[in-house]
C-alpha cells in the first residue's frame, strides 16, 4: 500500500493508502485448500478490515518494536479460506487498513522513513498434474537491525528436489542494503537480478517479477542444495545493519515423491496340534506420491523374534494394494501369549531399502495369540445294563457329559450316535437319561469343545444277561402256589447254574443244578422229618451262576414252612 520507496520519499501523509487490489489467476484443475490473509504496518494496530467488501477480523495478531527507533509495528492474521473457495479467480481488494496515525510528522515514524502498510495472500491448492509437496507454514513477526535467526522445527526432508522456500517481509528497501542477507543453514540465498545476495529485501515479487512492491517483499528461493534428506529442522539467519525488515511468514515446499508402504493384517489361520500359521495380509502404497517398487523385503516376526521374510512380488501402483499369504512355522518355545509381527520394508535386521514418506506406518500386529489344541478328555468304560431282549437294553449315561471333561476350561457339546453326527453336531441324542438300544454293544460319541476346535471320544453300550429273580417264601402245600423254590430266568439262561441250600446253622441241606427239579422243602442231606421236609423256618441259599457276567455266586435268605 505504499506508493513509493520510504528511503527516497520526502514526506509522509500521501505515501500510504488504505486499499489496494490483486489478482488471483489460478489454473482451472487447481483446488485451494488453505487461504490465509496477512496484513501488517506501522503502528499499534488495526485489527478489522475488508476484503472484497467482507468484512475480516483478525483471528491472531503479531507485534514488534524496532530495536533502532523503539517504534511499534503490528501484524495481523485471518484464515479466508472459504471466502476464497466461494469466490475462486478474479480480483481481491482489501480495504480498511488504517495506518494514519502513523502519517504524521509527530508519529516519528515519517523521520525514520519506516512508515508502511501492506497485505498478502498464501494460498494452498493441488492439482492431478502437480507433485505431492510438505508444505510448511511458519509465522510471527521478527524485525532486523541486526541481525535475527530464525528456526524452522517439524520438517521432513525425503526428497530435496525443486525444495523451496518463500517469504512475506516488510519495510525493505531497494536502495539502502548495508550488510544485508538471507541465508540458510549457513548458506546465503539469492535469486540475481531480482534478489542478488547483498539485498534481500528489496521490495520484489518473485512471481511476477516486480521490483515495485515498495515497503514489502514476497520471494521464493530455491533451497535443494541448501538442505538434505532427513533433515527435519532448517535455520534461517537474516542480517541488515541499516535496513529495518520485518519477517511475518516464512513458507517452504518440499518434494515429496516417494512412496509410502504399510501392512494389514487381515487374518491368521491355525490348524489345531500345529506350530504353522498360515498369515494373510495387505501391503498398501496408500497417501503416497511413487510407486512401491517390487521386491520391497518384508519380515514376520514372533514376540519379536524373527520366523520369516518375505517380498512384495510386484510393484505396487499409487494407492495400490498387494495381498499376499505365507505361513510360518513358530519355534518350539513359543506357545502362547504371542505376538505376530508383519513389517515392510524390512531386511530382518530392522532396516528399510526403500525411502517412505513416512517411516512410522511400516508394521502391523496381530493381538494375543495362542496355539491352538484339540480338547483332551477322559476315557470312558463302558456302560451296562442287563438286557431286554437278546442284546437291547435301557441306559442312563448322562453322568458321562462331565466324566469325558479332562480340563475344565472345555466344554460338553453332546451325545451322538455317529462320529459323522458329531463331527458336525447334528442330530445330537435328547434323552441321554433313558436311552433305549436295540443293538448292543453300541458305540456313543461325545463331543467336546474349546474356543477353537472340538474333539470326539466315545464309550460303549453293553448288555449282559438280567440276574434271576428269586422267590424267597416256600409253602409246600400242594395249592399250586410257592410250593418250590423257584428262581425266575435261572433254568432256561444259566444252564450250568449250582444252588445249595444251608439250614440256619451253616447245614448244607440240599443242591442241585439244571437237571434237578426246584426244591421244595426236602432235604437231600442230613435229617430228615415228616416224610424228609424240614421244619419251618429261615433258610440261606447259594446260588452259582457259572456265568463270565456274574462270577461272584448269589446269596440270600428263604422262608419255608409246611
Amino acid at each position: 500500500m505504499n506508493l513509493g520507496e520510504n528511503n527516497v520519499t520526502v514526506g509522509c501523509e500521501n505515501i500510504v493508502v488504505t486499499s489496494s487490489s490483486t489478482s488471483l489467476n489460478l489454473n482451472s484443475d487447481f483446488i485451494i485448500q488453505n487461504a490465509y490473509l496477512y496484513w501488517a504496518g506501522s503502528g499499534l494496530g488495526d485489527f478489522n478490515v475488508q476484503l472484497n467488501s467482507v468484512p475480516i477480523s483478525a483471528q491472531r495478531t503479531f507485534s514488534n518494536i524496532s530495536i533502532s527507533s523503539g517504534l511499534p509495528y503490528f501484524s495481523a492474521f485471518a484464515d479466508v479460506t472459504s471466502q476464497i473457495i466461494s469466490t475462486g479467480n478474479g480480483s481481491y481488494s482489501l480495504s480498511d487498513l488504517d495506518v494514519s496515525q502513523t502519517l504524521i510528522n509527530e508519529s516519528g515514524y515519517c523521520d525514520n522513513r519506516t512508515n508502511f502498510a501492506g497485505w498478502a495472500m498464501i494460498i494452498v491448492y493441488k492439482g492431478t498434474t502437480l507433485p505431492l509437496n510438505q508444505i510448511n507454514i511458519y509465522d510471527g513477526l521478527e524485525s532486523i537491525p541486526n541481525a535475527i535467526t530464525i528456526n524452522l522445527n517439524n520438517l521432513n526432508v525425503v526428497d530435496a528436489n525443486n525444495a523451496q522456500i518463500g517469504f512475506i517481509a516488510w519495510e525493505g528497501d531497494a536502495n539502502l542494503s548495508v550488510n544485508e542477507t538471507l541465508s540458510i543453514n549457513g548458506n546465503t540465498l539469492s535469486n540475481p537480478p531480482l534478489n542478488p545476495a547483498n539485498n534481500a529485501f528489496n521490495g520484489t515479487y518473485s512471481i511476477t517479477g516486480s521490483n515495485t512492491l515498495y515497503n514489502m517483499d514476497l520471494d521464493i528461493y530455491n533451497i535443494q542444495n541448501n538442505i538434505a534428506v532427513g533433515d527435519t529442522s532448517a535455520q534461517i539467519q537474516l542480517t541488515s545493519s541499516r535496513d529495518v525488515v520485518f519477517i511475518n511468514a516464512v513458507v517452504t515446499k518440499l518434494n515429496s515423491q516417494l512412496p509410502d508402504a504399510s501392512v494389514v493384517l487381515n487374518s491368521n489361520i491355525q490348524n489345531c496340534n500345529s506350530k504353522s500359521i498360515a498369515l494373510n495380509f495387505n501391503i498398501n502404497n496408500f497417501n503416497c506420491t511413487q510407486e512401491l517398487p517390487a521386491a520391497t523385503p518384508i519380515a514376520i516376526y514372533a514376540n519379536g523374534q524373527l520366523v520369516a521374510q518375505t517380498q512384495t512380488t510386484s510393484t505396487i501402483p499409487i494407492d495400490g494394494s498387494e495381498t499376499l499369504q505365507i505361513t510360518i512355522n513358530l519355534p518350539i518355545e513359543i506357545i502362547d501369549n504371542f505376538t505376530i509381527s508383519i513389517v515392510v520394508d524390512d531386511n530382518g535386521s530392522g532396516l528399510g531399502t526403500v525411502s517412505e514418506i513416512s517411516e512410522n506406518n511400516n508394521q502391523a500386529t496381530s493381538p494375543l495369540l495362542s496355539l491352538w489344541a484339540t480338547p483332551t478328555f477322559n476315557t470312558l468304560p463302558p456302560q451296562m445294563t442287563c438286557n431286554q431282549g437278546l442284546t437291547k437294553g435301557t441306559f442312563n449315561f448322562f453322568e458321562y457329559s462331565n466324566l469325558a471333561i479332562s480340563n475344565v476350561t472345555d466344554t460338553f457339546a453332546g451325545f451322538y450316535e455317529t462320529v459323522e453326527d458329531a463331527s458336525s453336531a447334528t442330530n445330537t441324542i435328547l434323552n441321554p437319561t433313558n436311552y433305549t438300544a436295540n443293538t448292543t454293544p453300541k458305540e456313543i460319541f461325545i463331543r467336546i469343545e474349546n474356543q477353537h476346535c472340538f474333539a470326539i471320544t466315545s464309550f460303549l453300550l453293553q448288555t449282559k444277561i438280567c440276574p434271576p429273580t428269586f422267590n424267597n417264601y416256600v409253602s409246600n402245600n400242594n395249592d399250586g402256589e410257592n410250593d418250590s423254590f423257584s428262581i425266575e430266568g435261572l433254568r432256561d439262561i444259566f444252564m450250568n447254574f449250582e444252588l445249595e441250600i444251608y439250614n440256619r446253622w451253616g447245614k448244607l441241606i440240599w443242591t442241585g443244578n439244571n437237571n434237578s427239579p426246584d426244591w421244595d422243602g426236602i432235604a437231600t442231606n442230613g435229617f430228615r422229618l415228616d416224610n424228609l421236609n424240614v421244619p419251618e423256618g429261615t433258610y440261606y441259599y447259594i446260588l452259582k451262576l457259572n456265568d463270565n457276567d456274574y462270577p461272584d455266586p448269589l446269596t440270600g435268605w428263604l422262608y419255608y414252612t409246611k
